[in-house]
């Protein structure tokens, strides 16, 4: 009877789960989701489409609440209804959201959108395989262990990328006539419109320090002056 390695098993299960979470999410953004509709917004993404040398940048509305900007592997661009409300609201200016789609769009044209899938997968493989061989020493506490190395691995990579979509999103926006500023005052309304008050610590945030993203940018645009 064949024996596999608690890796190796690991390593199959993380393949499997990658083709899951591919299907899954296609799936539920297929189903939940509609073309934007906004000509104002849309005339800026047109702007943003002319230096990119695309004929249209296919942006479309996820009917869920929290107030998000997403890419999904697929290479499509979605901003969630809670967003939209708020920009209707008059909470959010036209170029501070289109300021969140230049963002997704940094993420696909960087590759983040298929590489963060696939370091799920990955990480979740090195989890199962570390916390198997830690329990056998420690236990309960190993799987733990094996949890939280997991999990700072996935933050330090995840504001890696977070900082390289800010600044292709800067430069497209500069480019396009929109400019960064309005990149700037949707981070300092960030925390208001998303709900969310403290910050966890830097090592453990999946994204960057609000203010620490803001500094990037401002450094961006002064070297670009």
């Amino acid at each position: 009877m064949l024996k596999f390695s608690p890796i190796f098993l690991a390593i199959i299960w993380a393949v499997v789960m990658y083709y899951m979470s591919a299907w899954r999410t296609k799936s539920e953004m297929d189903q939940k989701s509609t073309p934007l509709n906004d000509p104002p917004l849309e005339a800026l993404t047109d702007a943003m489409a002319d230096v990119l040398d695309l004929q249209r940048i296919k942006v479309h509305v996820y009917e869920i609440e929290p107030v998000n900007g997403l890419a999904v592997p697929d290479g499509r661009i979605f901003i969630t209804r809670g967003f939209m409300k708020k920009y209707y609201d008059g909470e959010v200016t036209a170029p501070e959201l289109a300021s969140v789609i230049a963002h997704e769009l940094g993420h696909v044209a960087l590759g983040h959108t298929k590489r963060r899938m696939i370091d799920f997968s990955g990480q979740n493989a090195i989890r199962v395989a570390l916390a198997m061989v830690l329990s056998r020493f420690l236990g309960g506490l190993g799987v733990a262990i094996a949890n939280t190395l997991t999990k700072m691995l996935a933050a330090r990579l995840s504001r890696k990328d977070e900082y390289e979509a800010d600044a292709y999103a800067a430069a497209l926006l500069t480019k396009s006539g929109i400019g960064v500023e309005h990149q700037i005052s949707l981070f300092e309304k960030l925390g208001t419109l998303t709900g969310v008050g403290g910050q966890p610590m830097a090592w453990m945030m999946s994204h960057p320090k609000t203010k620490d993203r803001i500094t990037a940018i401002e450094d961006l645009r002064d070297g670009w002056a």
